[in-house]
């Protein structure tokens, strides 16, 4: 008798996958969706709008700490950069909250770039390839140098991040901010990563990667 085919590891890894995209995008979601739940209709400043932030910056910090939960209990350990990414949210929402000022809600982006960016730039210009230590996942095939170029572009790529974010910051007021902030974000960072795909094949990148790692960028 033929054996049956094996259907639960595919089922499984796209479930991983669904709950990856989950802990990355659930807590900004959360965010947006809680100001302009809060936010009193036709205002765009105003103590109505700082009394949304404040309840937003709340929901988010709760979400962001869900998503932490949810990693360690599905994927059994959290990747360093979660880590770092809700230490920020929740160090900078605490800020939010007591100085009832959205200054910190919205730097946050921009600190979390820079860092990266320079992390991974003088990893890079010491010949260590540290996206992979800060992802905790590799990609299946691909070599060191094509590791060292992935952290390099990445690095660069952080940067321009977190001038886009202070343009945008300094140019449109919270809400505008807040609702481009996910599809802009998240777009581009999506058109980058797709880019790297060529010269991550030229290294060896298998045609099937891990997918059960998390080797996703925050958006956060």
């Amino acid at each position: 008798m033929p054996a049956e085919p094996n259907t639960t590891a595919p089922a499984r890894k796209s479930g991983n996958a669904w709950v990856s995209l989950l802990v990355d995008y659930a807590p900004l979601l959360v965010f947006l969706g809680a100001f302009y739940w809060f936010k009193p209709a036709g205002e765009h400043e105003g103590i109505g709008v700082i009394l949304a932030v404040v309840k937003s910056t709340a929901a988010f910090m709760v979400a962001s700490v869900a998503a932490l939960l949810i990693s360690k209990w599905r994927f059994g350990k959290i990747s360093r950069m979660l880590w770092l990414s809700t230490l920020l949210v929740v160090g900078f929402g605490a800020l939010t909250i007591l100085l009832r000022d959205p200054f910190y809600v919205q730097i946050k982006p921009t600190v979390l770039y820079m860092f990266f960016g320079t992390v991974l730039l003088i990893g890079w210009w010491q010949g260590k390839a540290l996206l992979q230590w800060l992802l905790e996942a590799a990609f299946e095939g691909l070599d060191e140098e094509g590791w060292l170029k992935l952290s390099r572009n990445w690095g660069f790529f952080f940067f321009v991040l977190a001038v886009l974010n202070e343009i945008l910051r300094l140019s449109v007021d919270f809400g505008t901010w807040l609702t481009l902030k996910v599809p802009v974000f998240s777009g581009i960072s999506f058109l980058f990563t797709f880019a790297q795909l060529p010269m991550l094949l030229k290294h060896g990148l298998a045609q099937e990667a891990k997918t059960e790692e998390e080797t996703t960028l925050p958006p956060q």
